[in-house]
């Protein structure tokens, strides 16, 4: 496979960021915010290993959306539960700094780690 040991590197990424989304709420002080941008970022990684594995070129950015939509454009077959993880954005930009948003709860933690963790399988099954 071209582009082997960068797409490696991507995963290596991708996994670490979810291993610590999976430890979860360790202590009192850790928000769930900040856990659920290390799903998202999971995701995010797992995503752009996915795209250079195809050959896709993509910018700097954190939107899943968009990410996703230049896999479409490739011809990437996209499961329903991978189009879920869209709304994970929200976790590397609105809620990874002190702002007006609502609070992220432990059901919206739960979530998004189930779809982190969903999505990464399916990216390694996938390459």
């Amino acid at each position: 496979m071209k582009n082997l040991d960068k797409i490696t590197k991507w995963m290596q990424r991708a996994k670490s960021n979810l291993a610590k989304a999976n430890a979860g709420q360790v202590s009192d002080e850790i928000f769930f915010e900040d856990i659920c941008f290390d799903a998202q970022q999971g995701v995010e990684k797992a995503l752009k290993a996915l795209c250079i594995a195809n050959e896709i070129v993509f910018p700097k950015t954190h939107d899943i959306a968009y990410l996703i939509e230049l896999l479409e454009q490739k011809g990437v077959k996209i499961p329903e539960f991978v189009l879920e993880s869209k709304t994970m954005t929200e976790f590397a930009v609105e809620t990874r700094y002190p702002g007006e948003y609502d609070p992220v709860t432990e059901d919206d933690y739960i979530e998004a780690l189930e779809i982190a963790n969903k999505v990464i399988q399916w990216v390694e099954e996938s390459l």
